[in-house]
């Protein structure tokens, strides 16, 4: 019965209920709006760095990222065919992606630098690993003598697609050895320390290049990302020697150190929008209630208590933050929908090289918070508001003109 005769009152003085809902409704609709924009940021980011450097995550000999070996192809995987079976019978398993990384000498006959190499299986990583982005030529995938440059390497190395490169390695046993391959494509992954850096060449070359046939990772691809635990739970169990480590830990320094900026970003703001909206409410609603002090001191004289008095005015303040909020969050869902469509373009990040476009993704469960600290917020302004006037002695409210 408050609750209705609260949403009654609102219609009393249509010009302050409408300005404190656009006060909620704007707070509202900024608040959804920017979480979705962080959300867009990272998950394209997440995307990116899934589908063009990592997998899903790695597998390594357990204890192996944690040091640093003298011969560390001691410590690689030698049972890649035994072990291959039981991965791909894991749930939520894709692809397997079996890879070897070292470090070596290009050539193009005239210039020498160095580079970091990866042995891939080019037409299993082509289907998957397509954020890889290519500039020129093709992407790696069957060619027995190809190679995949970084466009930073390919520019110092001055070569197109269809020149010849000279790869000169180490094997495993200190000896050198070298492999004369055709340029097939040049990349960019926006990133500078891979684009300058990174080439892949066929797996088959790699082992031939480090004499070995032992795998340094393997590359998961699974059906969804939240599949990660489940998949890392059955590795533990079928191969206790092993470890997995996830992409988000992989590209710690990038991905998830951004995550932890933008979202003590996100509580700065989130923090900054509720205090205005908070003010906002209080100062109208204030208003309001200084106005109406004999209509509060006539339901004293009736016999509300201030308890139940206080309870109207709540109950007013969570109407309008209820209607404010959900007025804010189709008002952001419309912006999605129409300017932000095709979503925000944003200048290089630090590290990276390039622009990217940045799609809101509206979240249903902020949805759900942002609902829930409108109406809190609009609640707490009004009782805020509402206490001293509510605790009144009656003749003075009678008294008040």
């Amino acid at each position: 019965m408050l609750f209705f005769l609260s949403l009654r009152n609102l219609l009393r003085n249509p010009r302050r209920t409408l300005t404190v809902m656009i006060t909620v409704a704007v707070g509202s609709a900024s608040l959804f709006i920017f979480h979705g924009f962080n959300t867009g940021i990272m998950n394209q980011y997440r995307n990116n760095m899934i589908h063009a450097l990592y997998g899903h995550g790695q597998i390594f000999v357990k204890g192996y990222r944690e040091k640093i070996f003298e011969k560390p192809w001691e410590h690689w995987i030698t049972n890649w065919k035994d072990l291959e079976p039981k991965l791909r019978a894991i749930p939520g398993v894709r692809q397997l992606f079996p890879r070897v990384q070292f470090f070596a000498l290009l050539s193009n006959g005239q210039i020498t630098i160095s580079g970091r190499g990866q042995g891939v299986d080019g037409a299993k990583e082509a289907g998957f690993f397509e954020t890889i982005n290519i500039e020129e030529g093709v992407m790696l995938k069957d060619q027995p003598d190809g190679i995949l440059l970084g466009i930073g390497l390919a520019k110092a190395l001055a070569v197109k697609p269809g020149d010849r490169v000279t790869v000169l390695s180490n094997t495993i046993r200190g000896s050198i050895n070298g492999a004369d391959l055709v340029v097939t494509g040049i990349f960019h992954t926006g990133m500078r320390e891979w684009d300058n850096m990174l080439f892949r060449i066929p797996l088959a070359q790699a082992s031939m290049l480090l004499d070995t046939d032992r795998l340094e990772t393997i590359s998961i691809g699974l059906d969804a990302i939240d599949a990660w635990p489940g998949f890392a739970s059955a590795v533990t169990q079928a191969a206790p020697e092993l470890e997995t480590v996830p992409f988000a830990e992989l590209d710690k320094v990038y991905y998830q150190h951004s995550v932890d900026w933008l979202q003590a970003q996100f509580n700065v703001i989130q923090g900054i929008i509720l205090t205005v909206v908070l003010l906002g409410i209080f100062n109208t609603i204030a208003t309001s209630i200084l106005e109406r002090k004999q209509e509060i001191g006539n339901l004293r004289a009736n016999g509300e208590s201030f308890l139940e008095v206080l309870s109207l005015l709540t109950g007013e303040g969570v109407a309008l933050g209820l209607l404010g909020t959900l007025l804010g969050l189709a008002v952001a869902v419309l912006l999605n929908e129409t300017l932000l469509a095709h979503g925000i373009l944003m200048p290089p990040a630090p590290g990276i090289t390039r622009q990217f476009n940045v799609m809101v993704e509206l979240q249903a469960n902020m949805a759900v918070k942002t609902l829930l600290m409108g109406v809190v917020t609009a609640a707490i302004g009004t009782l805020f508001a509402g206490w001293k006037v509510a605790r009144l002695p009656i003749g003075e409210a009678l008294r008040s003109t």
